[in-house]
């Protein structure tokens, strides 16, 4: 057994050793452009647009995968590829003595190419390997794709095995998550910076309500995705999010531009490649899609072969960003000079030649009269399209940035050393120089390029984001041309990043006004927006802001208190200083008042002559004639404390009113009470006179002042401790500011108001006691209505004082004031006048003795 065990070995030994070590499975991939050199750089294109896939019968081998419809702006980027291979292969700077050599696979625009293209890259052209499968890979690098989706497959593939890829025109911001993707760099900025341009350009434009339509893989998708978050936070609302790809039937395409055409925001975000962006043009030049704004991204906006007659009418206007534009001196001279006759054998050559000059190489066409036989002769400088465009050199300036990283690279990591001086270089090309030592040396690479422009790359593998804005605009031939009016760059502060460079834009259908795309009117300084509830924070009403509160803004989302100091205009946009409020003397109110308080004042001086002129007669003695003319005096002062109410509130005016108001009115009760007191004393009298105590002057005059002093002592103390004082009263109404007299101590102000209630109550009493007294002098009856107008007066104001606003709660303290006055003054003096002016002959002696049988009044 052990014998024949090790027979086996060495037969198993002696075929490995006959056989190849690695083998490719299945038939290997060709290179469409291929040459050698001793670095190699693999490049991956999409070169055809359009791939026709086998049927699967699963019993027979799938067929290779055709691919058709040339794309001139890809096998462009191609060219340029080798053009700067070329360019670096001559240097006698970067890599000297070392040759770079490339292939350049298609991958038709299809995610299985591109698994095809990148496994081509990694394993190299050759069926079998004489060495072994852990070798390295074929290519040092690779540069592509031009779509995002493409690149993802890419990157994944080639990613566990250190591959670097550095992609043009990949602008997926997912890409830049270096857990998924540690190998791949790029030199076309993320989408993310891209969105949030886009974000800002509608916000700065006004446009909060737009429609969007994007492709539905990883490029538009996630750019789309990446816009709404940005558009959220500038305040923008997106009506719809339509996908569309390029494999959709019309039927599906004409259904989007349907929602395009019914929606009602005017402005249109595309995020789309060109592929959907071919499609949907000419789906909406045929439903005659015009009067839309257009605002695109990167992959379309600058696409010189929509830039047509047939489209111009739709897509005029258009504004988008772009990565900046550049020249590349020799490069339309090496396009111009690309032929068949390079490579004869090449399919691709021969493909790309019959496409520029509309003929077949083909030598059986003699009996097809519609196609033309090529010569091989035909000049490229004779076509006009977008391979022979150098103009726009945005992604085309890409791919040349990404050949010269990769070449620096390769030289930093071959240690390149001068020698001779400052000319000569010399580079050491080992076996040790693995290929995985690319990726360490391209994450560190910064250089510029001979136009000035820096290459590097980030933490994140991506370029520094910096943008155009160009808009579709026409010349004077009326010829559509891609116009920069703006720039966005994301190493700028926020706030500064776009910017506008001045020059006149050219809007949808070239209007020259800017055209409005909102999902509600904006609301006026005044107004405030309130969302409407189940739709989008861009559709609101318009709300008036409350009294006390503006926006002077246009479509403010919150009204702005004012200080307290201030209050709303009219339209409520502006905070203006609050009308300042007191009782004034040059208002209606003030002087209606002031001429009462006057007239009550003069009234009282000529009651207080005509009685001094009387004063020797029955009438006045029988009066009490001193405390008669005492009662004038503090009704006169009564009357004029009641200006001291009127005007702008002071320290002193505060101080003076309550005061002189409290010990005016105790003065004047003092004197009605003294009055009431004698009369009932003497007329109730028992005793002969001579022998009772009259009610004699001392004893009233000290009764009267030491019922004023008790209302001194008060008011000392009210001042004393807590004295009234000026108020800005902004609480009672919020428009005004009402100026008033605090009363400092509440108790002090009620105590002089009860104090003065208390005299008044006991005049009251005391002369409804003496109300019957004989009727020729009946004092004591008209003291009593006099009382009771007073007290009425009193009583009413107290509620009328609480309830008042403002200026008219002092009009109300006035209005008692004079009312009270006036009734002690007619009440008590109006009869007494009767008689000494109109009936003189019932002033004497016997009559006021009741002598007679006449009726007094």
């Amino acid at each position: 057994m052990l014998a024949l065990l090790f027979l086996w070995l060495v037969r198993a030994i002696e075929s490995q050793s006959k056989a190849p070590l690695c083998k490719i499975l299945g038939s290997p991939e060709s290179p469409l452009l291929s040459k050698e050199g001793d670095v190699t750089i693999g490049g991956a294109f999409s070169i055809h647009s359009q791939i026709t896939q086998p049927l699967l019968s699963f019993t027979d081998t799938p067929t290779r995968l055709t691919c058709s419809s040339l794309n001139l702006r890809e096998f462009r980027f191609a060219q340029t590829m080798i053009f700067a291979i070329e360019e670096i292969n001559s240097s006698d700077y970067l890599l000297p003595n070392v040759s770079i050599g490339y292939r350049i696979y298609d991958n038709c625009g299809s995610t299985l190419s591109s698994m095809r293209a990148a496994m081509a890259l990694m394993n190299g052209a050759e069926a079998t390997l004489e060495s072994s499968c852990s070798g390295q890979s074929a290519v040092h690098a690779i540069i592509g794709e031009s779509e995002s989706s493409s690149t993802i497959v890419l990157s994944r593939t080639t990613g566990p095995f250190k591959l670097p890829v550095i992609s043009h025109f990949a602008t997926c911001a997912c890409l830049s998550d270096k857990s998924k993707y540690p190998t791949f760099f790029r030199t076309i900025p993320s989408d993310y910076y891209q969105s949030r341009a886009l974000a800002k350009l509608v916000k700065h434009f006004g446009w909060t309500w737009v429609g969007s339509i994007r492709s539905d893989n990883d490029y538009g998708n996630n750019g789309m995705v990446a816009f709404a978050d940005a558009a959220r936070l500038e305040g923008v609302c997106v009506e719809y999010s339509e996908t569309i790809s390029r494999t959709d039937t019309r039927e599906k395409v004409a259904r989007v531009v349907g929602v395009i055409r019914d929606g009602t925001a005017r402005v249109l975000v595309a995020f789309l490649a060109q592929g959907e962006m071919d499609i949907l043009i000419e789906e909406a030049v045929t439903q005659n899609l015009t009067g839309l704004q257009w605002v695109g991204s990167e992959s379309w906006i600058t696409a010189g072969h929509l830039a047509t007659k047939r489209n111009t009418a739709i897509l005029t206007g258009a504004l988008g960003f772009t990565i900046r534009k550049s020249k590349i001196s020799g490069l339309k001279e090496f396009l111009l000079r690309v032929s068949p006759s390079q490579n004869s054998q090449s399919d691709l050559l021969k493909e790309f030649w019959e496409a520029m000059f509309d003929c077949k190489f083909d030598s059986n066409l003699e009996n097809q009269a519609n196609d033309r036989k090529c010569s091989g002769s035909e000049k490229l400088a004779n076509v006009s399209n977008p391979y022979t465009d150098v103009s726009e050199l945005r992604i085309s300036n890409n791919v040349y940035k990404a050949v010269y990283a990769v070449a620096h690279t390769i030289h930093n990591m071959l240690k390149c050393e001068k020698t001779g001086g400052n000319v000569n270089q010399s580079c050491t090309l080992t076996n040790s120089s693995k290929r995985e030592q690319v990726l360490k040396y391209l994450k560190e690479v910064n250089f510029p390029l001979k136009s000035g422009e820096r290459v590097y790359f980030d933490q994140n593998g991506d370029p520094a984001a910096m943008y155009e804005l160009v808009n579709w605009q026409k010349n004077r031939a009326g010829e559509p041309m891609f116009v920069t009016v703006g720039s966005y760059d994301a190493s700028f502060p926020n706030d500064k990043q776009f910017t506008m460079n001045g020059i006149n834009i050219t809007w949808a259908a070239e209007s020259k006004e800017r055209p409005q795309s909102v999902c509600s009117a904006s609301c006026l300084p005044g107004f405030r927006q309130a969302t409407i509830k189940g739709k989008p924070v861009c559709c609101f009403s318009c709300i008036p802001c409350a009294a006390g509160e503006i926006s002077n803004t246009t479509d403010s989302a919150e009204c702005d208190t004012c200080l307290l100091q201030y209050w709303s205009n009219e339209d409520h946009s502006l905070c203006v200083p609050k009308v300042v409020e007191f009782l004034s003397f040059e208002e209606t109110m003030g002087t209606l008042l002031t001429a009462m308080s006057l007239f009550g004042t003069s009234l009282t001086v000529i009651v207080s002559l005509v009685f001094f002129h009387f004063r020797h007669t029955p009438l006045v003695k029988a009066s009490n004639s001193e405390l008669s003319f005492l009662l004038l005096f503090s009704l006169t002062l009564c009357f004029l404390c009641s200006l001291t109410f009127i005007g702008r509130p002071s320290d002193w005016s505060c101080m003076l009113r309550h005061t002189a108001f409290g010990i005016t009115f105790s003065m004047c009760m003092s004197c009605v009470l003294a009055k009431t007191v004698a009369v009932v004393i003497a007329f109730k009298a028992k005793l002969p006179k001579n022998t009772l105590p009259q009610c004699s002057l001392p004893i009233q005059r000290t009764s009267v002042f030491g019922c004023i002093l008790v209302q001194v002592i008060v008011c000392v103390l009210w001042l004393t401790l807590a004295p009234p004082f000026p108020y800005r009263n902004t609480e009672q109404s919020g428009e005004k500011i009402i100026l008033e007299c605090a009363l400092g101590s509440p108790i002090g102000f009620w105590a002089v108001l009860g104090y003065i209630g208390l005299l008044a109550l006991l005049c009251f009493i005391l002369a409804f006691l003496a109300r019957k007294l004989p009727d020729n002098f009946n004092e004591a009856k008209f003291i009593t209505f006099s009382m009771l107008i007073f007290c009425a007066v009193w009583i009413t104001f107290i509620p009328a004082y609480v309830s008042s606003p403002g200026k008219f709660t002092v009009a109300v303290e006035i209005f008692a004031i004079l009312a009270s006055s006036f009734g002690l003054l007619f009440c008590i003096f109006a009869p007494k006048l009767y008689i000494l002016l109109l009936k003189p002959e019932r002033n004497t002696k016997m009559n006021m003795m009741g002598k007679t049988q006449r009726k007094s009044l």
